[in-house]
């Protein structure tokens, strides 16, 4: 799981750079942007329920 998420990371990174070299294709940096964007989401998902799983069996 997290190797997939920085594969989608690197290749949200590798997309908006490419898209800002070629800034005639904007369509790139909104994807890559949204891609950026469910990583974070994902692992800030990942990482709240891994907190409260944690927490949960500490009680």
């Amino acid at each position: 799981m997290r190797a997939l998420l920085w594969v989608v990371g690197v290749v949200a990174g590798v997309l908006i750079l490419l898209g800002l070299l070629l800034e005639a294709v904007r369509w790139l940096i909104i994807i890559g942007v949204v891609a950026l964007a469910a990583v974070v989401v994902f692992a800030i998902v990942k990482t709240r329920r891994v907190a409260h799983r944690h927490s949960a069996t500490h009680r």
